[in-house]
């Protein structure tokens, strides 16, 4: 592994985005003190940069939301040397406006989870800085990477679930009253591991769904999930190519640099 290019940033796949290379890639094996992350680090090139690529539920979708190895994910990516994260997800819409196929770049998330290890930091007293979850400056490359064929949208609060059933109508009804505009199950704690580990971290959700509570169907369903999904990954794929390509800095932005002053009980990766 030492010859292996450092993969400062990285891009995490969600249901239905199993690989991102079209060239070659090496696929790394990484051992952490949280068990083995959801598949092997993939780590190739995207505009001539090194990247690493981690398909979030494994290579065959073998883990659902709720038992993710979220912790081994953080840190396999940061012990490779990532320092900048994407996380394009699949996301059911609580408004009506943003319909199947709406590419969001939330702003804000509301964790409703329950029973996920959510942290690194059992002791010592370390407290992480998440009032803004998301890092601004991937943010903005992801919105400004927007192309003519899918619908951006630079703002909206993501609802985190438990899963791995979704939401009945009355909660759906209730999510959307608070204001909330996306509804998913693995963005957290993904995205306050990052920040723990002191990397930029951004999710960028591709809408597959309109929620329950938005009207009166079948509700939602897995097989048309995954349909709607597959209809628009190869678009999806560009736009976060695009978006790599677009990031100026491939180190921790300053905002995402939440340790400061503190004795941590370890060293980072």
């Amino acid at each position: 592994m030492s010859s292996l290019p450092r993969p400062a940033l990285a891009v995490i796949g969600g249901s239905g985005f199993y690989d991102f290379f079209d060239n070659d890639a090496t696929h790394v094996e990484v051992d952490t003190p949280y068990g083995a992350p959801s598949a092997p680090v993939a780590v190739g090139e995207v505009d001539g940069r090194a990247v690493a690529f981690l398909p979030r539920h494994g290579k065959q979708h073998e883990f659902a939301p709720h038992t993710l190895p979220y912790q081994a994910n953080m840190w396999a990516l940061r012990s490779l040397g990532v320092r900048r994260i994407f996380a394009p997800c699949a996301v059911g819409s609580l408004r009506a406006d943003w319909g199947p196929g709406t590419v969001a770049v939330p702003e804000q998330l509301v964790d409703r989870t329950s029973g996920r290890p959510q942290t690194f930091f059992d002791g010592g007293g370390v407290h992480v800085s998440f009032a803004d979850p998301y890092c601004n400056e991937l943010r903005t490359a992801a919105v400004k990477s927007a192309g003519h064929d899918l619908r951006m949208e630079d703002s909206g609060t993501m609802v985190v679930v438990q899963g791995p059933r979704f939401s009945t109508r009355a909660e759906s009804r209730w999510f959307a009253g608070q204001g909330w505009d996306l509804v998913n199950m693995t963005g957290h704690p993904e995205a306050v591991l990052a920040r723990e580990l002191e990397m930029c971290y951004a999710a960028v959700a591709l809408v597959t769904d309109l929620d329950a509570g938005l009207g009166e169907g079948d509700g939602v369903h897995a097989v048309n999930v995954f349909a709607e999904f597959k209809k628009n990954l190869g678009p999806f794929k560009e736009l976060m190519r695009r978006a790599v390509a677009a990031v100026d800095s491939e180190e921790t932005c300053e905002r995402c640099l939440v340790h400061a002053g503190v004795s941590l009980p370890f060293e980072l990766p």
